[in-house]
């Protein structure tokens, strides 16, 4: 699908009848693009490029409706170069050939190509190989957009032969100034009061397409009367937030949940917990991520956590939504007041790379189970000092294998309840060391 602002070649006559409002505002040069100063500023990657006259082939990655095919087209404006656009949804390979070959030829009368495509994660593994060889001999300049990581989607090989720009989402203040340009377009201002403007630019969410969209339907409309929040939302839907539960989006919205509730910030947690239910994830893969973080950053700190996750998980099972997902919320924000710790944690994973290290190392004879007479008289589980019996219920012995130096895991910090396991381990050591020294 084309991207805002997908620009016509100046050779072509303008499309006759009707043109959507998108159409006609689309930029004529790099500098009306709105909300991607960043990357097109002079110190910017695509404006420091230009300036050397050494554009290089590039992987456009942003959500849709930030100036994708725009930008491209312009950047083959700015270089000379023959643009061509191919969406990977609707090419096959019979059409990369011919694309291909037409590149050649042009190359061969002095002008080069800059090929769009579209989509470009929608290529297979061999399509997208396909692009190399003619990258290097220079008979394209490749510029892919995606709204997909190109970490994940895009192969090794093409990443190390194109530059990763990354195109944000529009701001409000940018949805704002593509508003006011629409405005000077349509000749009349919207008849919306602030809030109502303010609420039509939200349901935009950050996709200047969809604004200009919005902004159409509302000019359509036969009123003589400024309106309120209350009357835009009776005549406009707002746009489903961009969620894909298999998808980046999902990975980074649960990596904010998890991190506001790390940060102790049970507001920031309750917000990035409704955008997920919002967008339709399942509530169980959320109770499921609640229970990790009791364990992973909570642990010892709060004994308690992991229980109140756990029934918050039951409750939601027996309640479904979606009251159940209060439970939820309940055990969330318990967790991001909850005292913090990674003791446990951190010493579990050096627990569990020190038993991948030591191999096969055997636990001392003392300490081996003895249920034979000859592994008895082989010395298994002799010496061994039953704790019970000793005064303070602590032996004091090793249970590390032979040779191995004692390792100290486990530290807790001065927080919550380990504060009195802190205290505990330091008894323990002290013993320990009275009775090696003994």
């Amino acid at each position: 699908m084309p991207d805002l602002f997908d620009t016509l070649p100046d050779d072509l006559p303008a499309p006759k009848g009707h043109r959507p409002l998108a159409d006609r505002l689309r930029p004529r040069a790099l500098s009306e693009v709105i909300g991607q100063e960043r990357i097109l500023s002079p110190d910017g990657p695509l404006g420091a490029m230009l300036a050397a006259h050494s554009l290089s082939s590039i992987i456009l990655w942003g959500p849709p409706g930030v100036g994708k095919t725009t930008i491209a087209r312009l950047l083959a404006h700015e270089t000379d170069l023959a643009f061509v656009q191919i969406s990977a949804i609707f090419t096959g390979v019979p059409d990369l050939r011919k694309v291909f070959e037409q590149a050649k030829v042009r190359r061969r009368n002095g002008q080069g190509t800059l090929l769009f495509v579209d989509e470009i994660h929608r290529f297979n593994k061999a399509q997208q190989d396909s692009f190399l060889p003619h990258m290097e001999d220079g008979t394209i300049l490749l510029v892919g957009a995606t709204t997909e990581n190109p970490s994940f989607e895009l192969n090794a090989a093409v990443l190390s032969r194109a530059q990763v720009i990354v195109l944000e989402r529009l701001a409000l203040k940018d949805l704002e100034r593509l508003a006011q340009r629409a405005e000077q377009e349509l000749g009349r201002a919207l008849p919306l009061d602030g809030e109502a403007r303010e609420s039509l630019l939200e349901m935009a969410d950050g996709d200047g397409r969809a604004l200009l969209n919005l902004i159409e339907q509302v000019a359509a409309w036969t009123t003589d009367r400024v309106m309120d929040r209350a009357a835009l939302s009776e005549r406009l839907m707002r746009r489903a937030a961009k969620y894909d539960k298999s998808g980046e989006e999902h990975y980074n919205l649960i990596s904010a949940l998890h991190k506001s509730v790390r940060g102790s910030d049970p507001d920031a947690a309750l917000y990035w917990f409704a955008r997920m239910l919002e967008g339709g994830e399942d509530p169980r893969f959320l109770a499921r991520r609640i229970t990790r973080m009791s364990v992973e950053d909570i642990g010892l700190a709060d004994p308690q956590a992991q229980g109140i996750c756990l029934e918050a998980w039951q409750t939601y099972e027996r309640l479904g939504s979606p009251e159940g997902e209060l439970a939820l919320a309940e055990a969330l924000v318990y967790l991001a007041l909850a005292p913090k710790s990674n003791a446990i944690y951190t010493a579990y994973k050096a627990a569990r790379a020190a038993a991948k290290q030591t191999g096969s190392e055997p636990p001392p004879l003392h300490i081996r189970n003895a249920p034979t007479r000859m592994m008895k008289d082989m010395g298994y589980g002799a010496d061994y000092a039953y704790d019970h019996d000793a005064e303070d219920g602590f032996s004091g012995q090793n249970y590390f294998p032979d040779g191995m130096k004692r390792p100290v895991w486990y530290a807790p910090p001065e927080r919550g309840y380990e504060r009195e396991l802190k205290k505990r381990i330091e008894y323990f050591a002290k013993l320990r060391d009275k009775r090696n020294q003994g």
